[in-house]
């Protein structure tokens, strides 16, 4: 049985996580445009894992360390370059075209963005923190599903600090499927809105990233406009990645 299920839709909420006894519970990350995505793109290509990192100067400092490890990130929805980090060119921006397999295949990733890697790094105290994306989503569920007497946090990563749509409606189609099921437990509210929120989006999401800010801004960019389509493909990563305790997003088997 679960013992709860709940969503957070914006960074004040998933700020208060660490605060939090997590030990029994297992919280699921979606920055859906498009920082979870792209995780869950990379590892698909072969990447071995990606390293979350809150910060420019953080992912910069692990680079120098290991200069085999890849730098990718955003700011504004932009590849970080040479003037915003101190002298280095990221690799890498946060469009999931990028991670190609013969990029990535077989290395590790520093990543930083202005909400998703934030959002994972509030979770580092979960019992397990699973990566989820449209592209990977009922495999995620599968997951959760398998894990019985877990409560289930499911963190919306947003947009600054407000609410992100594209996010909202990822956790409603995932509170969906585990609804669906008929788990027992308790379903906060929050569950419900985030569901209902997708039952009145779910046959048209394109036309959902209309009314979405993040929607709106990357569809208006000529170079990330066909980011948006590739997110929202529903189940066509079908893998299982997970953060471990040692703060690395690997795929699980």
């Amino acid at each position: 049985m679960k013992q709860a299920l709940e969503v957070l839709f914006t960074p004040v909420e998933f700020n208060a996580l660490p605060a939090r006894d997590l030990s029994r519970t297992v919280c699921v990350v979606f920055d859906v445009l498009r920082a979870t995505s792209v995780m869950v793109q990379a590892l698909s290509e072969g990447a071995e894992g990606l390293i979350p990192v809150s910060t420019i100067e953080e992912a910069v400092a692990l680079h120098r360390l290991k200069p085999e490890l890849l730098l990718a990130g955003e700011r504004h929805g932009l590849r970080i370059t040479a003037p915003q980090s101190g002298g280095v060119d990221f690799l890498f921006g946060n469009s999931p075209w990028e991670f190609t397999a013969e990029k990535v295949k077989g290395r590790t990733i520093v990543t930083t963005t202005t909400n998703g890697t934030r959002a994972l790094q509030a979770c580092r105290g979960a019992a397990e923190v699973l990566v989820g994306a449209f592209l990977n989503l009922d495999a995620v569920a599968d997951r959760l599903l398998a894990e019985q007497d877990w409560s289930v946090v499911i963190v919306c990563s947003g947009t600054g600090e407000e609410a992100a749509y594209e996010d909202t409606l990822a956790a409603g189609a995932l509170c969906e499927v585990l609804l669906k099921t008929g788990l027992d437990g308790r379903v906060v509210d929050s569950a419900q809105i985030a569901r209902a929120v997708y039952e009145r989006e779910k046959g048209d999401l394109m036309g959902a990233m209309q009314r979405a800010s993040n929607g709106v801004r990357l569809l208006g960019m000529t170079d990330l406009k066909d980011d948006v389509t590739f997110c929202l493909r529903r189940n066509a990563v079908p893998l299982v990645a997970a953060m471990g305790k040692d703060g690395v997003v690997r795929r699980l088997d």
